[in-house]
């Protein structure tokens, strides 16, 4: 197993990002690991970049040093890729990664393919968070760092209730609660509040949504005019998918929502009956077995077609 202080050794300049559309695994791993840099390896000058990203992750120490990538080019000693399982979904920080010295990508989807130099690469596990963990010595671990990654498990677990969730996870969370984070409010303020709007948002998508397959599978999709109506952007459209997917009988649930450059599909499966990151991956997308994603041009009521064809073709 690497270590990240070796991977660090003799760098003098780091760069940090995670996939498009951060989440709070992509958000909680990519401060995780900076704020880990900027305790324990001063020496090194470290840049994290990745998306605009929800404000409810803004009381993550380091937030406010996180930039988006630009057109400049730049190169490091040492690129680290995290919660991103293609190069393609570093977006427009990709051409950081690879045209630097070194590359080191830590993941958990099971469809990563091994793109970095060194690869931890462990789909098993709950979250990238749960990762960096095994990779620094938990002594090393400030309150800074674990809300961080008490952040990206908890969000990434559905509050450590996802098939993914093992009691090596909570074990782990444990020590990070041993920190004197204050897990209540972050489980409150991170996963389960949401303004007027959003909850808005959420009854028209629960309104519009149709069953299919006998009621295996459920599906809604929400568009630019909608959204523009309840004064909600795609950022705020977390949570939808889910709890479409609680559905009594629901097997499956799927969402699109317009952001800006077709629609975004998010899928949830609440059995094994389905491997959501095969069908993710027929779109050039990415996630997990039971949490998928990826973007579809066109009819969003013709894509969910094609998706819900796709599903039930997959279904054991």
């Amino acid at each position: 197993m690497i270590q990240l202080d070796e991977v660090l050794a003799n760098k003098k300049s780091v760069g940090i990002a995670g996939h498009v559309n951060p989440d709070g695994d992509c958000v909680g791993s990519c401060l995780a690991v900076y704020n880990y840099i900027r305790t324990y390896h001063k020496d090194i000058n470290v840049q994290v970049y990745l998306d605009p990203f929800p404000k409810i992750f803004n009381f993550l120490s380091g937030s406010n040093d996180i930039v988006p990538a630009d057109e400049n080019a730049r190169t490091f000693d040492l690129f680290i890729a995290l919660d991103c399982g293609d190069a393609r979904r570093l977006g427009n920080s990709a051409p950081y990664f690879t045209g630097s010295a070194h590359t080191l990508c830590i993941d958990h989807h099971e469809s990563n393919d091994s793109f970095a130099e060194i690869n931890y690469i462990h789909p098993k596990r709950s979250s990238t968070c749960e990762l960096i963990m095994e990779l620094i010595d938990a002594d090393k671990i400030t309150k800074e760092i674990a809300e961080c990654l008490y952040t990206g498990m908890m969000t990434d677990t559905g509050v450590f209730k996802y098939s993914s969730t093992t009691s090596e996870t909570m074990r782990k969370a444990g020590i990070l609660m041993d920190t004197g984070i204050d897990f209540g409010r972050i489980i409150d303020d991170v996963f389960y509040a949401k303004t007027y709007n959003q909850n808005r948002i959420m009854g028209k998508a629960l309104i519009k949504a149709k069953l299919h397959e006998d009621g295996r599978i459920i599906s809604s999709y929400i568009e630019k005019e909608e959204m523009d109506a309840y004064d909600v952007l795609p950022k705020h459209m977390e949570g939808i998918v889910e709890q479409m997917r609680l559905t009594n009988g629901v097997d499956v649930a799927v969402f699109l929502y317009d952001n800006g450059h077709g629609y975004k599909v998010s899928t949830r499966a609440g059995s094994d009956k389905v491997n959501l990151s095969v069908l993710a991956k027929k779109y050039d997308g990415g996630g997990h077995a039971k949490a998928a994603g990826f973007s579809v041009q066109g009819d969003p009521e013709e894509a969910i077609e094609e998706i819900v064809s796709e599903i039930t073709g997959m279904m054991k």
